[in-house]
């Protein structure tokens, strides 16, 4: 995925120690992590933008996103990816090309394991509540590992629904990558099929095993 860099700049907002996690900030992802999970699914549609503050670069790619437990179905304008819980397909339309892999189940990153976007908070971060407003939470995640490429990770929480409005990467490299929901439904019931590669579909595809 294309990637960004954003600056958001908070002022006068009270330091909470990176050795310690904010109790407030646990109780509103608590309630967001259970209300997502308990659901059949969640369907996203957003824009990713990435701001290279070396390079002065922004560009900016709609994309949508289908998670149901740990599988999920993603598609942007030149990849489209399918993972079923235990097999990834990963489609290149210009090339007319999949590969296939087995992803690890022991990982816990998001390839592995996509659930973990809705728990990552509870292991191997500490967090803080950056903002409240009516409408919204801003929590700040950042990394344990002080040697982690990451600088942080920022959640916009939509009020009362606990909705995802935007999931910021921010990266020591100069990249931020953020994800801007545009829509965010938790109801559909997705045919199981949506979360695996059907090759009939793809006339003269060629096809890459590697599992």
């Amino acid at each position: 995925m294309k990637r960004i860099l954003l600056f958001s700049v908070i002022l006068l907002v009270p330091q909470i120690s990176r050795t310690q996690s904010d109790p407030e900030a646990v109780r509103i992802l608590d309630r967001f992590s259970a209300t997502a999970l308990s659901a059949p699914s969640v369907s996203m549609k957003f824009n990713a933008v990435t701001i290279d503050q070396l390079e002065g670069f922004t560009d900016t790619i709609p994309g949508s996103i289908i998670l149901s437990k740990d599988k999920y179905r993603l598609d942007l304008i030149d990849n489209m990816i399918w993972f079923n819980g235990e097999t990834s397909w990963n489609y290149l339309p210009a090339e007319n090309e999949v590969t296939i892999t087995k992803p690890d189940r022991n990982d816990d990153s998001f390839m592995s394991r996509p659930s973990s976007i809705f728990t990552m908070y509870k292991k191997d971060y500490k967090n803080r509540l950056v903002e409240e407003t009516s409408d919204r939470y801003i929590i700040d995640l950042y990394p344990e590992d002080i040697k982690s490429d990451l600088i942080r990770i920022r959640l916009t929480i939509g009020k009362p629904s606990l909705n995802i409005r935007a999931l910021e990467y921010k990266n020591k490299n100069g990249l931020t990558i953020t994800l801007l929901v545009t829509e965010y439904d938790l109801k559909q019931k997705p045919d199981q099929s949506l979360f695996t590669f059907q090759p009939g579909k793809y006339k003269g595809i060629e096809i890459v095993d590697m599992r």
